[in-house]
């Protein structure tokens, strides 16, 4: 990802920032020009909680070339407490530990380091929701 790009992207990087379609309602990820539900082209920013649980996971053992330091690793699907689906890595979990149900929590963490110069990309990725400390 070159630098400029880097940069214009960041909101949606750090956060869920979909849309709700003012014809319909319905709650969309990722932001599209067209309501995916209805077809109608007018929506509204929607920045989603983060919360939900899992909705399905694949461990990836045989990763892409630029990935392959990091494996193995699982990706989810994330079924929104909003309701749309979203595909991200889980973290902070063993991937044996992944269940479906589970419920997670969006967190900002490194994704990868590209580029001669090792620029570091931060994106979102999901863990479990952690259990309050009972006093």
């Amino acid at each position: 990802m070159n630098i400029p790009r880097y940069w214009r992207t960041e909101k949606t990087r750090y956060g869920l920032i979909g849309e709700t379609c003012r014809a319909c309602g319905e709650a969309i990820f990722p932001p599209r020009d067209v309501c995916p539900h209805c077809t109608e082209a007018k929506q509204d920013v929607h920045p989603f909680r983060g919360k939900g649980q899992v909705y399905s996971f694949s461990t990836v053992y045989d990763a892409p070339a630029s990935y392959t330091e990091y494996q193995p690793y699982t990706v989810a699907l994330i079924k929104l407490d909003e309701g749309p689906l979203v595909t991200a890595q889980l973290t902070d979990i063993d991937n044996e530990d992944v269940r479906v149900g589970m419920p997670v929590e969006m967190v900002t963490r490194k994704i990868k380091e590209e580029g001669e110069n090792g620029m570091i990309v931060y994106g979102y990725k999901f863990r479990p929701v952690l259990e309050e400390v009972k006093r």
